[in-house]
C-alpha cells in the first residue's frame, strides 16, 4: 500500500476510534482534587478503570492543578486536559512505577491497549528537574541502588511524561508537554498513531527529547512546535525484529540543544518509508538532520521535502557504522532531501540552554554536511535537489587544518564503532559538504555560500562512485582561480 494511502488510513482509522468513544467523565466526580497539593495517583487510575470498564469514554481533567504519580490508560479512553488544566508529576520519586515490560518509569503509561488518546488544550507537568534532583538525593543515601553517571540518574530511573507500548489506534491532539526528568512522550511498538498541534517545552533537565517514536508502524505527526532539551523528533529501533515505518512528519517546528530530525542512534531494525515535509529547526547545537544507522539496521525510502534549518550547528549529517551491530550490516539507500535552505552560523547555536550541547571534538573549524558510510558499507542512491547552505566560512589552517592530498585525506579516521555525530572526526577537508564511502550521490541546483573566505574547498568526494554535480555553485569571497570540488577515488556521472 503507497504510503499516502497508508498514512490517510491512520488518521481516519484513529479519528473514528476516538469519536466512538463519546461520554465524558469529570475526574472531580470520582473525588480528585485540582489544589495541586492532594496526590490523586489513585482516583485517577480509578476513573480510568471504570470508564475503560464501560466501553470507553473521555475523563475530563476541567481547570486546576491535579497531583500525581503514575497512571496508566486503558483501552477505549481518552483524557481530555481543558484550557487552564494541568496534570502535575509529583516530585517524590517514589511515586512512579518502573514497568516490567518496558523497564522504564513515566507518568502515564499504556501497555497493549488499544483506542486511547489524551487531548485538550491543558498541560501535562513533569516537574522533572525537582523530582531528578529528589531522586539524586534518594541514591546518595542509598535508598536507591543506581549508580550516578555524570551526577545523574540513568535515563530509565527517571519518569517521562508519555510512554505507550504496543497499543494501536491513538490519537495525541492539542496538549503541552513540559519538562519531564527524561525523554519526554514515547511510543513504543505501536500501530496507527496520530500526534497532532501539540506544544512541547522540554528544557528542565538532561536527555529531554521532544518526541521518541520506536520500531512503531503507521505515524502522523504534525503541527507541533518543539523546544527540547535534547533531540527534536527522535526515531529510533531497538529491536532488531522490528522496523520503524510508514511514517509522515509535516508542517513542525523544533528548537533543541541537540539534534532536530534523528534516526537512531539505536538502529537495530531500521527506518522505512518516510515522508518528512515542511520542517522548520532553529537554534540547534547539532544537526538539523542525521539519519545514522550504526547498530546493524536498514534506512530505505526516506524523502524530506522543505527543510529551513536556521542557526544549527549543522544541516545534514548521513551515516552508517559499526557500533552494536553484532555481525549485522547496516545499510542506507534510497534517500532524498529536497526544497532546504539553511544557515550555518560561526558561533554556537544553543547558547543560552539551561543545558547546552558539550562543547567538544576541538579543535576544529565549523564542519561540512555530510555523507559518510564505511568502506563495506557505503551510503547509497542519494538525491541532494534545491539546496542552499549558508556558511560562515572563515575556516584557518592554523587553527585545525586537513588537505586534499591523498595522505591527508586518508588520514581522516573512519571511526565505525563511534556514536555517531558530525563533529566526530574533527576537521574535515570542505566546508560545504564531504563525501565518503558513497554510490550514486546527485546534487542538483545546489548553492554554497561562504561568508567569508575559508581555506578548504566547498566539495570533497572521497571513494565516491556515480557523483552527479547538476547545477552546483559556490560563492565564496575572495576565492578567484580556487578549486572548490575535490576529488579523490571517486568518479563522476
Amino acid at each position: 500500500m503507497p504510503i499516502k494511502t497508508r498514512i490517510a488510513l491512520v488518521a481516519a482509522l484513529v479519528a473514528a476510534s476516538m469519536t466512538a468513544s463519546a461520554k465524558d467523565y469529570n475526574v472531580t466526580d470520582f473525588g480528585a482534587k485540582a489544589d495541586g497539593t492532594t496526590l490523586n495517583t489513585n482516583i485517577i487510575q480509578h476513573a480510568i478503570d471504570y470508564v475503560s470498564a464501560q466501553g470507553g469514554g473521555t475523563v475530563v481533567f476541567t481547570p486546576g492543578r491535579y497531583l500525581t504519580g503514575t497512571v496508566y490508560i486503558k483501552s477505549g479512553v481518552t483524557i481530555e486536559l481543558q484550557n487552564g488544566s494541568e496534570l502535575l508529576g509529583s516530585t517524590n520519586p517514589w511515586d512512579y512505577d518502573k514497568n516490567p515490560i518496558v523497564n522504564w518509569q513515566s507518568l502515564i503509561f499504556a501497555i497493549r491497549q488499544h483506542d486511547i488518546g489524551i487531548k485538550g488544550q491543558g498541560t501535562i507537568n513533569g516537574q522533572g528537574a525537582q523530582t531528578a534532583n529528589n531522586k539524586v538525593d534518594i541514591i546518595n543515601r542509598g535508598l536507591y541502588d543506581d549508580p550516578l553517571r555524570n551526577g545523574r540518574p540513568y535515563e530509565g530511573n527517571r519518569p517521562m511524561n508519555i510512554y505507550f507500548r504496543e497499543c494501536e489506534n491513538i490519537r495525541v491532539e492539542g496538549i503541552t508537554l513540559r519538562d519531564p526528568a527524561s525523554w519526554n512522550q514515547t511510543y513504543d511498538q505501536c500501530r496507527n498513531l496520530v500526534v497532532d498541534g501539540i506544544t512541547v517545552d522540554s528544557k528542565a533537565y538532561w536527555n529531554n527529547d521532544g518526541i521518541d517514536v520506536i520500531d512503531c508502524d503507521g505515524v502522523v505527526i504534525r503541527n507541533a512546535n518543539i523546544d527540547a532539551a535534547d533531540d527534536v523528533f527522535c526515531f529510533k529501533s531497538h529491536s532488531a525484529d522490528h522496523v520503524c515505518q510508514n511514517v509522515v512528519v509535516e508542517n513542525c517546528v523544533g528548537r533543541s540543544s541537540a539534534n532536530g530530525l534523528k534516526f537512531g542512534t539505536v538502529s537495530r531494525g531500521g527506518f522505512r518509508n518516510f515522508k518528512v515535509r515542511n520542517l522548520t529547526i532553529y537554534n540547534t547545537y547539532r544537526s538539523a538532520i542525521t539519519f545514522a544507522t550504526v547498530d546493524g539496521g536498514v534506512i530505505d525510502s526516506i524523502e524530506v521535502d522543505g527543510l529551513r534549518s536556521i542557526h544549527t550547528g549543522n544541516v545534514i549529517f548521513l551515516r552508517t557504522g559499526r557500533r552494536w551491530n553484532n555481525g549485522k550490516e547496516p545499510s542506507m539507500s534510497n534517500i532524498v532531501i529536497r526544497n532546504v535552505y539553511a544557515e550555518i552560523p560561526a558561533g554556537k547555536p544553543d547558547a543560552g540552554y539551561s543545558y547546552e550541547g558539550p562543547v567538544e571534538d576541538m579543535p576544529r573549524n565549523i564542519s561540512p554536511a555530510s555523507i559518510v558510510g564505511i568502506p563495506t558499507c557505503k551510503i547509497r542512491n542519494v538525491t541532494l535537489q534545491n539546496i542552499e547552505i549558508v556558511a560562515p566560512g572563515g575556516g584557518n589552517p592554523l587553527y585545525a587544518y586537513r588537505g586534499t592530498t591523498p595522505a591527508e585525506l586518508n588520514s581522516v579516521p573512519e571511526m565505525e564503532k563511534a556514536y555517531p555525530e558530525f563533529s566526530q572526526f574533527k576537521e574535515l577537508p570542505a566546508w560545504g559538504f564531504y563525501i565518503r564511502h558513497a554510490e550514486n550521490i546527485t546534487f542538483d541546483n545546489v548553492v554554497f555560500r561562504a561568508l567569508r573566505k575559508d581555506y578548504r574547498p566547498a566539495i570533497v568526494a572521497d571513494d565516491v562512485r556515480g557523483l552527479a554535480l547538476r547545477d552546483v555553485r559556490v560563492y565564496e569571497p575572495d576565492s578567484q582561480g580556487k578549486q572548490e570540488t575535490v576529488l579523490y577515488r571517486s568518479t563522476r556521472k
